[in-house]
């Protein structure tokens, strides 16, 4: 969900991962745990994985791409990971992950990791097919799985809001990392079903936990998909914020004496920033939310802020306290445009809009919401949209 939205390298996106990496861990441990041998007393021999991956990490930086890439990332979890760990009577699966943190440091484990997700992808959902042809649902399996979701699922957002809150997060910090971890991971089904096999749940468990798991992925999809507009409701009842105790990376973001701001420093939004800046226009801010993205644009000495730009508070600064003419909404999200645009007719914008589309339809959704440009990304360019926001601009000066 994080990705599909580009959230993953937002804020709240990089909490919510580090949230999840908690249970996961705590997941591998049970079923170390629930093993029914005691492990080897060979298994203080597996001190010598590190050597090993220091030499497959040499063997990494001369891995080609594509088939190759794929094919190393699974002997390697499988063999020093798996087959290794399993041989001395600790199970396979912390192996594989002991081997997946050892190479995460690796300049190419981003690249390893993205190659491998198709396979994980593969083993995932035969797991959940193997579950689903093991029993046959009942309706008193799905009444107790639709009380766990009414009952826990409300629980653990109110739970991560308020550690949200607790550890000096906003509001809509809180509520966007809630939203995204109000579910029931997988490892919950691994969990119950490893439980299961060694006798410490009855079978019928397992199917409840396969129902619970389902419909919380449903019920936090239709969430997430009107997430914005839910944060936006909530922020508006909930306690004000005393910005001084707030974190620093999620205090609500300030333009300044900025001109021209950029939403969005993907490709088109960076191109149309070079734009306004060849053009002699000096006052220009660009802003993104993925972490990654702005240190890299700090480095080309890009004038950029991190934070999320479908923030309403951040608009009422940029209208009321800023000096801004010309707003891009470079985004990679449609809805994020459109939450943008929104946010700037409410806080009564007078500059200029301009805008960047992927398909006909939302363009003509932004030419009659009044966006003064609007430029498809697969007929412009970044500098496309600065020309024409700048001609925009110029136009409205002269009228």
């Amino acid at each position: 969900m994080l990705e599909d939205r580009s959230d993953d390298g937002s804020y709240y996106g990089q909490i919510a991962i580090a949230i999840l990496v908690l249970p996961d861990l705590a997941a591998v441990a049970f079923i170390t745990i629930a093993g029914e041998e005691p492990p080897s007393p060979w298994a203080f021999a597996l001190v010598l994985i590190v050597p090993v991956v220091w030499v497959l990490r040499r063997l990494l930086d001369r891995v080609g791409r594509g088939e190759l890439l794929v094919l190393f990332g699974v002997v390697m979890s499988l063999g020093p990971g798996y087959v290794a760990f399993e041989s001395v009577g600790i199970h396979g699966d912390l192996g594989a992950l002991v081997l997946g943190l050892l190479f995460s440091t690796h300049p190419r484990a981003v690249e390893m990791s993205k190659s491998l997700f198709s396979v994980k992808e593969l083993f995932l959902v035969g797991f959940f097919v193997v579950i689903g042809l093991q029993a046959v649902p009942t309706w008193s399996d799905l009444l107790m799985a639709l009380a766990l979701c009414v009952v826990l699922l409300p629980f653990n957002f109110a739970s991560f809001y308020l550690m949200g809150r607790l550890f000096g997060l906003r509001n809509r910090t809180s509520v966007r990392t809630s939203l995204a971890l109000s579910n029931f991971s997988e490892f919950a089904l691994i969990v119950v079903a490893v439980g299961v096999d060694n006798g410490l749940f009855e079978d019928n468990w397992l199917t409840i936990t396969a129902l619970a798991v389902a419909l919380g992925m449903i019920g936090s999809s239709l969430a997430n998909a009107y997430s914005l507009q839910i944060v936006a409701k909530l922020d508006a009842i909930l306690p004000d914020e005393n910005e001084s105790r707030l974190r620093a990376n999620d205090r609500p973001l300030d333009t300044g004496d900025a001109e021209v701001v950029v939403l969005g420093m993907g490709r088109i939004g960076r191109g149309a920033y070079e734009r306004f800046v060849e053009r002699g226009d000096r006052s220009v801010i660009g802003i993104d939310n993925d972490h990654t993205v702005i240190e890299a644009l700090h480095a080309d000495e890009f004038t950029v802020l991190e934070g999320d730009a479908t923030d309403h508070e951040f608009w009422h600064r940029l209208v009321v306290g800023g000096s801004a003419h010309t707003v891009v909404l470079a985004m990679a999200l449609h809805d994020s445009n459109t939450f943008a645009l929104e946010q700037l007719r409410i806080a009564g914008f007078p500059g200029t809009i301009a805008a960047v589309v992927q398909r006909p339809d939302q363009a003509e959704h932004f030419a009659r919401a009044g966006v003064h440009a609007v430029i498809n990304i697969y007929s412009g360019s970044g500098a496309a949209v600065a020309d024409a926001a700048i001609d925009s601009h110029e136009d409205d000066c002269r009228k």
